[in-house]
């Protein structure tokens, strides 16, 4: 059983900056990448960032330049983001897939961390 834990979550001015953390924990063999999405109010869910085992990265087109996304450790990810703008506010989720050490990977999500800005 996985669990992952958001937190950082909460209100921003417009302009401002983040950092969202995610701790997994539970039993199983090893992640092999973590990531964040987002789901904003009336849209789909959609690809923040993800960040692979060996550090590998990968960013949503739209927000280049504004996130950053790293590792503390194998379990643990950050998700920055600067210049934080109305259309930011969303549930972040974070997402990790994880290694069954057998033949299958899953993906396991967290609950969501609330993301508002507004002044």
């Amino acid at each position: 059983q996985v669990r992952l834990v958001e937190s950082g979550g909460g209100l921003v001015q417009p302009g401002g900056s983040l950092r969202l953390s995610c701790a997994a924990s539970g039993n199983f063999f090893s992640i092999n990448y973590m990531g964040w999405y987002r789901r904003a109010p009336g849209k789909e869910r959609e690809l923040v960032a993800q960040i692979t085992k060996d550090g590998a990265t990968n960013y949503a087109d739209s927000l280049k330049g504004r996130v950053t996304i790293s590792r503390a450790n194998a379990k643990m990810v950050y998700l920055e983001i600067d210049s934080l703008e109305p259309e930011d506010t969303a549930v972040y989720y974070c997402q990790a897939n994880i290694n069954t050490g057998s033949y299958y990977s899953y993906d396991s999500w967290g609950q969501g961390t609330q993301v508002t800005v507004s002044s």
